[in-house]
């Protein structure tokens, strides 16, 4: 079972060793590059990279490149990706900041659609009808 983030503070806060912490919460504990993480996120989801990128709108070639290391995604790519996974937000948030990008933030018009999408189990398509229903960017 899941240890909630809180959880994992406690037990660091109240640890005296970070080598048993690390090896105690080794399934909790995200891995450091892009493709470690999203690979984290595929066998979590049991989803393969093709079914990834089928459900996210991003072109194969380049999603794989993606995956591989070989080319960083944009902040709107890994969103993309977000719904391509069916990410949480939380999880959501979490790939986000993994990739150096800023959070979704629910006071801009654009981020708070994504945020209902992914709260709600959205496709990426009708994210991007909600988004072009409101007169703002849709993901391409």
């Amino acid at each position: 079972m899941k240890k909630k983030t809180e959880d994992l503070f406690n037990i660091l806060e109240k640890g005296n060793n970070i080598e048993e912490y690390f090896s105690d919460n080794i399934e909790e504990i995200y891995p450091d590059s892009i493709p470690e993480i999203l690979a984290y996120f595929l066998k979590e989801k049991g989803l393969s990279k093709s079914e990834v990128l089928d459900n996210s709108l991003i072109e194969k070639h380049y999603g794989y490149q993606i995956f591989s290391g070989t080319k960083k995604p944009s902040r709107d790519k890994v969103i993309m990706l977000c719904f391509g996974m069916h990410l949480t937000l939380r999880e959501a948030q979490s790939l986000l900041k993994k990739c150096t990008y800023s959070e979704l933030y629910p006071r801009n018009r654009r981020d708070a659609v994504v945020i209902f999408g992914l709260q709600h189990n959205c496709s990426i398509m009708e994210t991007n009808d909600i988004l072009y229903e409101y007169g703002l960017p849709v993901f391409t």
